[in-house]
């Protein structure tokens, strides 16, 4: 596959998301706008893997990834800590409801 070079110039707030995305899916933003604009305007090629034969994470590239609790507990939600004594406790609170 040959290549071009191409300068755009981004107004601020593409440019920002644009950015931001990048970050958040581990990319560099030249790297995320070459994948969405190679999605919206280029056809799969004939004979082109099926996706049947990508893998669950080739499948689910644009849609998963890491979330921190922090960004919505402050301090994060620390659920993996304690985990035996909090399922315990739950039981426990169930247990006591239904009497």
């Amino acid at each position: 596959m040959s290549t071009k070079a191409l300068t755009l110039t981004l107004p601020s707030d593409l440019d920002d998301a644009l950015t931001e995305q990048a970050r958040k899916r581990r990319t560099t933003p030249e790297l995320l706008a070459v994948d969405s604009l190679r999605e919206r305007f280029v056809a799969p090629a004939a004979g082109a893997e099926s996706a049947e034969s990508e893998t669950l994470a080739e499948f689910l590239k644009g849609h998963i990834g890491v979330l921190h609790s922090s960004e919505h507990v402050p301090g994060g939600a620390r659920m993996s800590e304690d985990c035996g004594r909090k399922l315990a406790a739950g039981l426990l609170e169930q247990h006591r409801q239904r009497r």
